[in-house]
């Protein structure tokens, strides 16, 4: 009788490991097959487990169990400074998430990343495994667009700002005018100046738009054959009222060779049109000049003005979004900072690359090369 109980005690033991070891298989099966990655700890902060996920986000080829935490996960703040991971973890009572921390890698490159700690508390009176587990998630991306889209709501406003208490203030004055004297050369000096600003909002809704469709990949690539003499022609007759108002010479030099070339002719038209507008705005005496010619299996485009200039460190910026120069002579221009910005990025849908050359006071050249597509 005390032989068959002391076998089913050993039976029990086998059944009850058995068990426990393929628990931790189905433990170990489910970490892996997560897309986070996943770090336990014992309550010393050794690490017990992890999973492939941790490799990739921590940018190493293993982990050794029993590694302390703080020799894998070395953590920095938003300023770069390091942090005690060991004492962050420990010193976790409760579940703790945060998406401030940042990790350093070898190359010098840095990942911001999401972490959460949870203690792990065992029941009363129960027995087992104590410690902490780490979950951690690269969202350099997020935060990245979280950056941009602050910054973008932060300069939006203060370029509305402006031109929307400009025309605010200049509507209320003709009203004044009109109540008061009846100055009808006042009341329409005030309106030009409101027009003048609501054709700037008019324009910077227009950028924003056609930023927005291209960002999102929604803008129409329609491909067709694009007559590169009657194209040039068309701009030309476009803007020689805009080049004569402000007593300008506006040239074009046409390569007679050049014929027809496949591409989009909704990129290039919106291209070579804020080329031209930018060039034409900027130049205050002289010329712009479009140029046409062969380029190898394309076109190669070019728009020279004689106008303001651009400075070496503005030109490395010139195509952000919402730069504007501090330079005093294009902060006299209204501008969105957005359009050699909107640019680039149709460019880049077309297949196209632009380059730029420009001196201070001598004027700049633009060209773009567009190659034929399919």
């Amino acid at each position: 009788m005390v032989e068959k109980k002391k076998a089913l005690l050993a039976f029990k033991k086998d059944t009850a490991v058995f068990d426990a070891k393929l628990e931790h298989q189905r433990l170990e099966s489910l970490i892996n097959s997560m897309a986070d990655g996943v770090i336990a700890t014992d309550e010393s902060g050794n690490i017990a487990l992890y999973n492939g996920a941790a490799l990739d986000i921590l940018d190493i080829n293993s982990i050794q169990k029993g590694d302390p935490i703080e020799k894998i996960l070395k953590l920095t703040n938003e300023n770069g400074d390091p942090l005690d991971t060991k004492s962050i973890v420990l010193g976790t009572k409760t579940q703790h998430t945060s998406r401030d921390y940042k990790l350093h890698y070898t190359d010098d490159s840095i990942a911001s990343i999401y972490l959460s700690i949870s203690p792990v508390h065992l029941g009363y009176g129960k027995q087992g495994d104590k410690g902490f587990v780490l979950i951690t998630r690269d969202i350099t991306r997020e935060k990245s667009l979280e950056e941009e889209r602050d910054e973008f709501i932060s300069v939006i406003s203060h370029e509305l700002r402006t031109p929307v208490a400009i025309t605010e203030g200049a509507v209320g004055n003709a009203l004044f005018i009109a109540e008061k004297t009846g100055d009808i050369e006042k009341i329409k000096e005030a309106l030009e100046n409101a027009h003048k600003q609501a054709i700037y909002l008019e324009d910077m809704i227009n950028d924003l738009s056609t930023l927005s469709r291209a960002e999102r990949g929604v803008l129409e690539k329609n491909i067709e054959d694009i007559n590169a003499h009657e194209f040039v022609e068309s701009l030309l007759s476009m803007y020689i009222p805009d080049a004569e108002k402000k007593g300008l010479m506006l040239h074009a030099d046409i390569d007679p060779s050049l014929e027809l070339f496949r591409s989009s002719k909704l990129y290039v038209q919106e291209i070579m049109q804020n080329f031209i507008t930018n060039s034409i705005k900027y130049t205050e005496t002289g010329s712009v000049t479009i140029v046409a010619k062969r380029a190898d299996n394309g076109v190669k485009f070019e728009v020279t003005d004689t106008g303001i200039g651009i400075s070496k460190g503005d030109q490395a910026r010139v195509f952000d979004k919402f730069f504007r120069s501090e330079d005093y002579h294009t902060r006299q221009q209204n501008g969105t900072g957005l359009g050699l910005h909107v640019t680039r990025k149709l460019a880049q849908m077309a297949q196209a690359k632009i380059t730029l050359e420009s001196e201070l006071g001598k004027g700049s050249t633009f060209t773009i090369y567009f190659p034929n597509l399919n």
